[in-house]
């Protein structure tokens, strides 16, 4: 699947760390000026997601890029007004410190590659909003939480459905116990990958497969819904096309149990379609959503027959403008650093589960 490809999938298949911040922020000293945006790396989900939302947001403004492109350069800044002075590329980060129009930076790079720039951004003292995984394992997240704090700079993660009004409503239905005790959760997220040659199937970018890209998604719904925290993780792996997927995983299914009692099944994959959701059984019912995952038409059910399908602003603007109200407000985020990194750790544990074959206990 090309970049394209995957994109189209999850848009049309449907129809901080506690750190303190910056004292001298140009924002605190200006609360009527948008914050400014620099994002970092102009890819698919930047080009087509990122960008287009901050155009609809409240509080914060596109204001630069990173990109290690000069023609993507050049498109971006006709596209957006950007000016030179506000295009950087990778090696040339430092230089924001100089500049006050850019607050936050948004790390939309290959996975292995966010510690390096979020180090980058925060030396120059912007805060960092992150696409997940937060990085490749859990030294290399731990590292990213290390310089944010050591800047004195919050740190966000890219956790847009902890802001999506309909999987929210299946955590309140859960929290609230709508329908009894949540007993069992089966949450599975996959799609049929195409082009061979995508940084996705290269695993010193990427750090896995399918787990890593989109089996995530799974492991967050599970731990909304619960509210708690794996204690014991089982998993096992298939691969079918051993030349595609020779450095990453193509398809994984693992078991959770969590210390209320809650079993989970999950399945990330690459080898299929018609995965993109999840189901709570519990004790007078169920509840769930079917897609749960896309960037709209998220929608679902309850036994009861209550149809849950709220609408939805566009989702990278939501997530963007509560970290903004968060550099604003001094609040931590809930899609915290802290987050990020226990779900990495948590997926590191389905790889080892797998290497070992033998459940691990957490």
């Amino acid at each position: 699947m090309t970049a394209n490809s995957r994109r189209s999938f999850l848009v049309n298949s449907a129809a901080l760390a506690a750190t303190p911040l910056l004292a001298d922020s140009v924002f605190a000293q200006a609360p009527g000026r948008k914050l400014g945006v620099a994002v970092c790396g102009l890819g698919s989900l930047a080009t087509n997601q990122i960008a287009p939302a901050l155009t609809k947001t409240r509080n914060c403004r596109l204001a630069g890029i990173v990109t290690g492109t000069p023609e993507k350069a050049e498109k971006w800044q006709k596209q957006y007004g950007i000016p030179a002075k506000s295009t950087y590329t990778y090696d040339t980060m430092h230089q924001m410190a100089k500049n006050k129009d850019i607050d936050i930076v948004y790390v939309v790079t290959p996975n292995a590659l966010h510690l390096p720039h979020v180090q980058a951004a925060a030396a120059a003292g912007k805060h960092v909003f992150c696409e997940k995984p937060l990085e490749i394992n859990t030294e290399r997240a731990q590292g990213i939480l290390d310089a944010c704090k050591k800047a004195g700079v919050m740190l966000g993660v890219g956790y847009r459905l902890q802001f999506e009004a309909n999987n929210q409503e299946c955590v309140r239905l859960a929290k609230e116990k709508v329908l009894g005790d949540v007993k069992i959760i089966d949450a599975n997220f996959g799609f049929a990958m195409g082009d061979p040659t995508q940084w996705r199937l290269k695993r010193d970018l990427a750090g896995g497969g399918a787990l890593m890209d989109v089996g995530i998604y799974c492991l967050q719904t599970t731990r909304m819904l619960t509210g708690e925290d794996p204690m014991w993780i089982s998993a096992t792996e298939v691969k079918t096309d051993t030349v595609k997927f020779r450095e990453v995983d193509e398809t994984i299914s693992w078991t959770m149990k969590f210390p209320s009692g809650v079993i989970s099944n999950c399945v990330s994959t690459y080898a299929a379609n018609g995965l993109a959701g999840f189901r709570a059984a519990t004790t007078r019912g169920w509840f769930g959503l079917d897609p749960a995952y896309f960037y709209n038409g998220n929608r679902g059910r309850r036994s009861d027959g209550t149809e849950i399908n709220i609408p939805v602003a566009d989702q990278f603007a939501t997530e963007l403008e509560d970290f903004a109200d968060c550099v604003l407000t001094k609040r931590q985020t809930k899609a915290s650093g802290e987050m990020g990194l226990s779900d990495v750790k948590y997926l590191m544990a389905v790889y080892d589960s797998i290497k070992k074959g033998r459940p691990v206990t957490l």
